[in-house]
């Protein structure tokens, strides 16, 4: 018998095993695969008071660092960019494929200690590396399929060593999963003489490379019981390994094969989080679970009114890319920061992507970025961390565009867009573009307001020595300063009775 035809057994009969285990913490746990059930767990408080996290897309993709992440599929896809420049770089697909990249991912400057020390310095509170993307490449020791970072390419648990180095810094582990697409993510090999090729079986790198359906398609090219049951055991695994404090899935998982196989999912982990006796959560886009039952995610974008349900964004430090290029088009860190408070006045979190190099090293524009934002953290946190959101998210006439896919361009905040957000006694009025005269009309805080008709007491601005001079009328609270200046977003405490 071949060792191909060994390891093909023995991944069926873990699997096996694995179900058989899932069922049994299921039947036995409080959570059950049903929403009713599964509505009842409760947002970790650590997680909503934490409101800044940092997402890690690194992997194998991150050797030829063209375009972005989605290089593995586009790459086999005649015509295009991808498929032109790996030819020019690599030759012929059928000589050199997506699969020759992995000896050449050897992350042999990663560092996880250093990265740990760069995320807390970011003002970062929980940290979420992708650990398999949809070309199929586990970020983590796995016995399920060999075709992971401690078997091949770094041969090392990247995963591990950053739980360890993570934990120390006092940031929560969690972890992504993108494997669903990975379905059809691969198939267009198979359109032409590529390394692709069927007899694929579990196991294979490229397995199983179906046809690729149109991607908001509900029912379109449901993935077999085969390929869930793999898809299942490997969330699974990393429950079992890492124990994250918050698990993320892209999107796909919403097509309706996916539907009994994310409750199951979500029952198991939510179990296994009462054994290991704190909460936990899951991130999902579209509807692919249940409201109430996870957090439901953004990405690209953000909402444009304040929800009454807990809710996340993630987005990237780049527009074009969640992976590293040479030809990443960069946010400014006054952009991010306007966006981090505008998420959390309307009860979000953000979650930023940065890129590194196959290398394992952080590029210095990341880094920059990721620095700034925590020395205006350092000053201005506390109108971030552990609080809540007001009456109102804010007001101004800037128009946030509500839904998926809304950062390709920078929106243009003026002095009279504000966004509020509140701990105790304290109001945090954050001003997004401080006006260049000093003057700040807050219409929300007038006389008689509709938002608020009790007592304002004192006000300071976060950073700042000069106290403000600031009177009440009818039209609105109107504050001025004269020495206060900044390109960032500026933080009113007003202390309210």
């Amino acid at each position: 018998m071949n060792d191909e035809r060994v390891t093909v057994m023995v991944i069926l009969k873990n699997k096996t095993d694995y179900l058989s285990l899932i069922d049994e913490i299921n039947s036995n746990g409080r959570f059950k695969e049903d929403w009713g059930s599964l509505s009842e767990v409760q947002v970790p408080k650590w997680y909503k008071n934490a409101k800044f996290g940092i997402f890690i897309h690194w992997g194998v993709y991150s050797v030829p660092a063209f375009k972005n992440e989605w290089y593995p599929r586009n790459m086999y896809i005649q015509g295009s960019e991808e498929y032109n420049h790996h030819l020019m770089m690599y030759g012929e697909h059928k000589n050199f494929g997506y699969k020759d990249f992995i000896p050449m991912f050897k992350a042999e400057n990663f560092n996880a200690d250093e990265w740990a020390g760069i995320f807390r310095s970011s003002g970062a509170k929980y940290i979420m590396p992708v650990a398999e993307h949809h070309d199929g490449f586990q970020m983590y020791k796995s016995d399920i399929s060999q075709f992971n970072a401690y078997e091949m390419g770094p041969k090392r648990d990247v995963l591990a060593e950053m739980k360890e180095a993570f934990e120390k810094q006092n940031l929560h582990l969690c972890v992504s999963s993108h494997r669903a697409e990975h379905w059809f993510f691969m198939s267009h090999g198979k359109e032409f003489d590529s390394d692709i090729k069927e007899p694929l079986v579990v196991g294979d790198f490229y397995w199983p490379s179906m046809p690729e359906p149109e991607h908001q398609d509900l029912n379109g090219s449901p993935p077999n019981q085969e390929y869930l049951e793999d898809w299942l055991v490997r969330c699974c695994e990393l429950v079992d390994n890492y124990q994250p404090k918050v698990f993320y899935f892209d999107w796909w998982i919403q097509n309706a094969a996916f539907k009994p196989y994310l409750k199951k999912f979500a029952a198991y982990y939510y179990n296994k989080a009462d054994e290991w006796g704190y909460d936990v959560a899951i991130n999902y886009k579209h509807d692919a679970f249940m409201l109430g039952s996870a957090v439901p995610d953004v990405e690209r974008g953000q909402f444009a009114d304040l929800k009454p349900y807990f809710w996340q964004t993630d987005t990237a430090v780049a527009r074009n890319s969640w992976s590293y290029t040479p030809d990443n088009d960069y946010k400014s860190p006054a952009e991010l920061i306007r966006d981090l408070v505008d998420i959390v006045s309307k009860n979000g979190n953000l979650l930023l992507n940065i890129g590194p190099k196959a290398d394992g090293t952080i590029p210095e524009k990341d880094k920059e970025i990721l620095l700034a934002i925590g020395d205006w953290l350092k000053v201005n946190g506390e109108a971030i961390y552990d609080t809540t959101y007001w009456r109102t998210y804010g007001e101004g006439p800037t128009e946030v565009i509500e839904g998926q896919f809304t950062d390709h361009t920078s929106k243009k905040f003026t002095s009279e867009d504000i966004r509020f957000t509140m701990k105790g006694s304290s109001l945090y009025a954050t001003v997004l573009a401080y006006p260049e005269d000093g003057e700040v009309r807050i219409k929300s805080l007038k006389e008689k307001s509709a938002h608020f008709h009790g007592i304002i007491k004192d006000i300071n601005i976060l950073g700042f020595d000069e106290k403000p001079t600031w009177t009440r009328t009818e039209e609105a609270l109107i504050i001025r300063t004269s020495t206060v200046k900044s390109l960032n977003p500026i933080v009113f405490k007003v202390d309210i009775d």
